[in-house]
């Protein structure tokens, strides 16, 4: 066996133990948490009946601008995002802290998306992006239709969360970042396809997003303080304070999301599958419960009122 051969395959058991001990903590964690359900809550449909109906493969010549992966695919996604968002901004809503993340995120992955060279294969990225955001839109539908079976438990949590007043406005956050990432990626990720056509590994273009998101995560952090909750810029995250654990924590949820897209695609049985879309929807559920209990606003100690006041005495416009 060549040098190389020998550091594929190292490579390849690497990843599989990687993958193993992700699974596995996902399963102790679940194992040492409180129940993450409430006694109101419907039990979950499970992740294959809530994904919503669209065409998950990338096809270049397709007529469809988003199966074919075309910028302006990106440019409605935008467009849908701007006006669920607006009315949550001018209302000063929790949810619109996430909003706006979103927003912003999908506004700057569009400016890369269209610089020459940034991804591989920005075609395949688009159709990515188009494929998340739609999890999310399917989501907030949900939510907001009384669907409740058919939201995700990390979801659930987040929406609750929001609409109660529950939380700080980096909580807002963190929730909203952790059902998407944590919950809804590897999910997407598995759909779509880890590799390309020609056999290579589509990982590239998964980590060059995460160059992306460098580029958003510091000002977003700084709008998201002036306009929602000035805490957010020192707010403890689970990797630091502020910008830089913020990112952080980002970047190792997406490469576990990766790791388990690659744990759903290669179960060798349908059960096998389900038993580690189980183990991302546990996880995802007790990450969300943490957050809860690291950022609950404890009346009458702190509450949610200055945070809305300050929010209230800003613009409104989301623009």
């Amino acid at each position: 066996m060549t040098a190389r051969g020998t550091e594929d395959v190292m490579a390849r058991r690497t990843r599989r133990h990687s993958v193993a001990v992700l699974v596995a903590l996902s399963a102790v964690m679940v194992l040492a948490a409180p129940g993450t359900a409430r006694a109101d809550d419907p039990p979950f449909v499970g992740w294959s009946a809530a994904l919503p109906s669209l065409t998950w493969e990338y096809q270049p010549s397709s007529a469809d601008e988003c199966t074919a992966g075309r910028l302006s695919c990106v440019d409605k996604t935008i467009r849908q995002m701007q006006r669920r968002y607006d009315p949550l901004a001018r209302t000063c809503a929790h949810a619109a802290v996430f909003g706006l993340a979103y927003l912003r995120t999908t506004q700057v992955y569009r400016d890369t998306a269209a610089r020459p060279g940034f991804y591989d294969d920005p075609g395949f990225v688009n159709h990515e992006d188009a494929a998340f955001a739609a999890l999310y839109f399917s989501a907030v539908d949900d939510w907001a239709a009384g669907r409740v079976s058919k939201v995700p438990p990390a979801w659930r949590i987040a929406f609750r969360a929001a609409e109660r007043g529950q939380v700080s406005g980096m909580g807002d956050l963190l929730l909203g970042m952790n059902a998407h990432v944590n919950r809804d990626l590897p999910f997407v990720l598995a759909k779509i396809g880890l590799v390309a056509p020609d056999g290579s590994s589509r990982k590239p273009d998964h980590d060059q997003v995460d160059a992306m998101l460098n580029e958003v995560v510091r000002p977003l952090v700084e709008e998201e303080a002036a306009r929602y909750d000035p805490t957010i810029e020192t707010a403890r995250t689970p990797y630091g304070v502020g910008y830089t654990g913020l990112m952080q924590t980002l970047l190792a949820w997406r490469e576990a999301a990766w790791r388990l897209a690659e744990q759903l695609v290669s179960a060798p049985t349908a059960a096998a599958r389900e038993a580690v879309a189980q183990a991302i929807e546990d996880n995802a559920a007790v990450t969300a419960q943490s957050i809860m209990t690291a950022t609950r606003y404890l009346p009458p100690v702190t509450d949610t009122s200055g945070r809305d006041a300050y929010c209230r005495a800003r613009s409104g416009d989301g623009r």
